[in-house]
């Protein structure tokens, strides 16, 4: 028979079956490492990389991100009720002040906003935790199995996740990949590990599918009984790559939320990111032949977006771009004869350079340029804003409109003085 939980019922032992109302240790390791991100809309990102960011819709300051976080984490630690978080979110809102929010000038708004914040961070952070513990290999060699666990305490039951109820299948079926709970805002259905001998032989449940359009026109195709943003299993991305967070993220946000981001999150990702580039760029220089392959190079400066918008240019996003079909072509450019390309060492450490570099705007076709010290000259790195070009991500290609790396060089530093370009902001080292 089903567990009947509360809200407030949140920590298992590994079977599923031990006490309640009591520091969860894999819950909140899963909630104190995720990164804060600012935002401006729920589904900003989406799936697995919520299991390295930590946001709330509409909340793009640092410091109330800071504090919402601090105060989820601490519920978790303290198996504090809805109750204690929602007197905290209180105190929250009016410290930092943040108003303008659907409901956030009623008692009524404020508390849905409060149990919506509270409720998603601590099912997602459960069932996260939950999945460090099944997939222990000691407990895996004893339970390999899994159970579907239906909670009927909820007050709307979904049909479907009331007919997974009892569904055994072995932990990595591909069923769990999209159907692990909560699979949904307010779904209150879990796992329990079994052993083989519950395991019947029926095969994973095929319910159909269906289509959700986002808000970009995006059409996602989503298995049936799972809502939109929850075809995911919560916890088994926290040790992956960061660029689906960084590549997925950026393209969702409008460039001064965006650049602020990367602000933030840029002591966590800067390796990463440095490391996608390098190994990008040197597949591409081995092989010469462009392979498709994108990854973001740098991201706008909060200023150097300003400086822009000041300028007439509103960029759609703060990212930069560098795709393999413009690096070839780049590398086997004529003026490698002339000795004006950049060298390969420059393309490979590109994150690097662009981080001290000095943004100009060439008024001769609204460019951007990055200009850094080079071997004996100036390299200068041209961007084209606001363009529409194909992507490949996940496998699939799709078009996006950001901001490229068109070609890159060589010039003396009086080249830079020319009237066309445009000084936007003295950037130091």
């Amino acid at each position: 028979m089903p567990l009947n939980l509360s809200p407030t019922q949140l920590a298992f032992n590994a079977r599923g079956d031990g006490t309640f109302n009591q520091p969860f240790e894999e819950q909140v390791a899963f909630l104190k490492q995720k990164l804060n991100l600012p935002t401006a809309h729920w589904d900003d990102i989406l799936t697995s990389a919520h299991d390295r960011a930590f946001m709330v819709a509409g909340a793009a300051k640092a410091d109330l991100l800071n504090d919402l976080h601090a105060a989820v984490v601490k519920n978790a630690e303290a198996g504090q009720s809805i109750g204690a978080f929602k007197k905290e979110f209180e105190n929250l809102v009016k410290k930092r002040g943040w108003e303008g929010w659907t409901g956030s000038d009623t008692v009524a708004g404020r508390d849905w906003r409060a149990r919506v914040i509270y409720n998603t961070n601590m099912r997602a952070s459960y069932a996260a935790g939950r999945y460090a513990q099944l997939t222990d290999p000691e407990l895996l060699q004893s339970r390999p199995y899994w159970k579907y666990v239906h909670n009927d305490t909820v007050a709307h039951p979904r049909p479907l996740h009331q007919s997974w109820n009892g569904m055994v299948l072995k932990h990595d079926d591909p069923f769990w990949n999209s159907h692990y709970p909560p699979n949904g805002f307010g779904c209150r259905c879990r796992i329990a590990a079994v052993r083989q001998t519950e395991y019947k032989g029926h095969p994973a449940p095929d319910d159909g599918t269906y289509e959700k359009t986002d808000r970009m026109g995006v059409v996602h195709t989503l298995p049936k009984g799972v809502d939109y943003g929850w075809d995911y299993k919560p916890g088994a991305s926290v040790t992956q790559s960061f660029k689906s967070l960084i590549d997925d993220k950026l393209i969702r946000l409008p460039a001064p939320v965006g650049a602020d981001m990367w602000q933030a999150l840029k002591p966590a990702l800067k390796t990463e990111q440095i490391k996608a580039v390098h190994d990008m760029v040197a597949i591409a220089a081995a092989t010469m032949e462009p392979a498709g392959v994108s990854v973001v190079a740098h991201v706008i400066e909060p200023a150097t977006v300003a400086a822009l918008s000041d300028h007439g240019i509103v960029l759609d996003d703060a990212a930069i771009w560098l795709r393999d079909h413009e690096l070839v072509h780049a590398i086997r450019d004529s003026k490698v004869d002339r000795g004006a390309s950049l060298p390969l060492a420059i393309w490979l450490d590109l994150p690097k350079y662009l981080e001290t570099a000095i943004p100009y705007l060439d008024t001769g076709n609204n460019t951007l340029l990055y200009a850094f010290d080079g071997p004996g000259e100036v390299g200068k790195v041209a961007v084209r804003l606001n363009h529409s070009e194909k992507i490949r991500d996940s496998g699939q290609r799709k078009k996006i409109t950001s901001n490229f790396i068109v070609t890159g060089g060589l010039v003396t530093a009086e080249n830079l003085k020319d009237q066309r370009y445009l000084l936007l902001m003295e950037k130091k080292p």
